[in-house]
C-alpha cells in the first residue's frame, strides 16, 4: 500500500501547485479584465487578444482547478444519504462514486476531447478574431484538465481505501460539511 500512497501524495503534490496557479489566475484575469475595461472607456481602444486572454485564464481555472476542488474535497455532492451516513459509509460513497462515475467519465471525456484538440493542432487553429490568438493550446486544456481530475482521483480512491483498512492517512481530507443554503 504504501507504493500507491506515495503515488496518492505525488499525484496531490500536482494538483496542489497547479491550484496555486489557478489561484494566480484569478487575479490575472480580473486585472487584464480591469485593464481591458479602463483602455476601451478612457480610449477607445479595444483588444481581442485581451478578451480571448481573459477566457483562455478562465477555461484553465476550471478545467485545471477542477482536480483542486477535488482533491480539497469541496465538489459539489448530491447529498440526499451522504450526510446521514457514517464517515465509512461515506468513504465507500466516495470510492463506489469515483469507479462508477468520476473515473469513467474523465476517461471517456478526455478521449473525446483528444481530436478537438488534435485536429485544432493539426490546421494551427487561429481564432476567427480579429488579432485573435491561437487557440489549439486552449482547446488542449480539455484532455488535460479530464486527465488531472481522473488522476485526483485515483489518488482520493488510494487515500479511501487504505483509510478503510487501517491505515492513517493524513492527507486525506473527507470532512464533509453540509451546504448552509
Amino acid at each position: 500500500m504504501q507504493p500507491l500512497l506515495r503515488l496518492s501524495h505525488g499525484i496531490d503534490w500536482l494538483n496542489e501547485k497547479i491550484g496555486d496557479v489557478c489561484n494566480w489566475l484569478i487575479v490575472v484575469a480580473c486585472v487584464i479584465s480591469a485593464g481591458n475595461a479602463m483602455v476601451r472607456y478612457a480610449y477607445d481602444q479595444s483588444s481581442n487578444a485581451w478578451l480571448e486572454v481573459q477566457w483562455y485564464c478562465f477555461a484553465v481555472i476550471v478545467m485545471f482547478g477542477a482536480a483542486y476542488t477535488l482533491k480539497k474535497n469541496e465538489h459539489v455532492r448530491v447529498d440526499i444519504f451522504y450526510m446521514g451516513l457514517s464517515r465509512r459509509g461515506q468513504l465507500w460513497v466516495d470510492i463506489l462514486g469515483t469507479l462508477v462515475f468520476l473515473l469513467p467519465t474523465c476517461a471517456i471525456l478526455a478521449w473525446l476531447s483528444w481530436p478537438f484538440f488534435a485536429q485544432s493542432f493539426a490546421v494551427l487553429e487561429h481564432s476567427s478574431n480579429a488579432g485573435g490568438l491561437i487557440r489549439w493550446p486552449i482547446k488542449l486544456v480539455l484532455p488535460v484538465g479530464f486527465a488531472l481530475v481522473a488522476l485526483q482521483g485515483i489518488s482520493e480512491l488510494i487515500k479511501r481505501v487504505a483509510f478503510l483498512n487501517g491505515i492513517d492517512v493524513p492527507s486525506l481530507e473527507a470532512h464533509y460539511e453540509r451546504p448552509t443554503q
